[in-house]
């Protein structure tokens, strides 16, 4: 044999190596394909379910929340009549109470200025402070 003739033979072996590889190496291409098909598809089936659900859940969110504006809106139109109401009755009856109690403390003042000429040994000037009265003068502290 040549050397040309071993050097044919080297590089047909070398060829046929080659090829080999890239078989086996095509056939695990294959498989890997294949196992990522399987799994795309069964991602697939699982995942249109829970999407139906997750829209589901999303539509019965929405539902809540426009229940939850329209409380709210009833919410504040009841606080906006009670401050009505509240303004109303302070300003009905709020003005005539006060001339009332005015009136009637007046009443007393003065019956009790007459009580005090019918017996001038206990009359007493006081002056009031913050809801306590102090004696000034003659006469026992009330």
């Amino acid at each position: 044999m040549s050397g040309g003739e071993v050097a044919g033979i080297l590089v047909a072996v070398f060829w046929a190596i080659l090829v080999s590889f890239l078989a086996v190496a095509l056939a695990r291409l294959a498989q890997t394909l294949k196992a990522t098909t399987k799994l795309v598809a069964d991602v697939t089936d699982q995942a249109v379910p829970l999407l139906a659900d997750a829209s589901t859940a999303v539509r019965s969110a929405q539902t809540q929340i426009e229940r939850v504006d329209a409380i709210a809106s009833d919410v504040q139109e009841v606080t906006s009549n009670a401050s009505a109401l509240s303004t109303t009755v302070a300003s009905t009856f709020g003005g005539p109470l006060v001339k009332v109690a005015a009136f009637g403390y007046g009443v007393r003042r003065a019956l009790g200025a007459r009580r005090d000429d019918e017996v001038p040994a206990k009359a007493s000037r006081r002056t009031v402070i913050v809801g306590r009265a102090v004696s000034r003068g003659r006469g026992k502290r009330d």
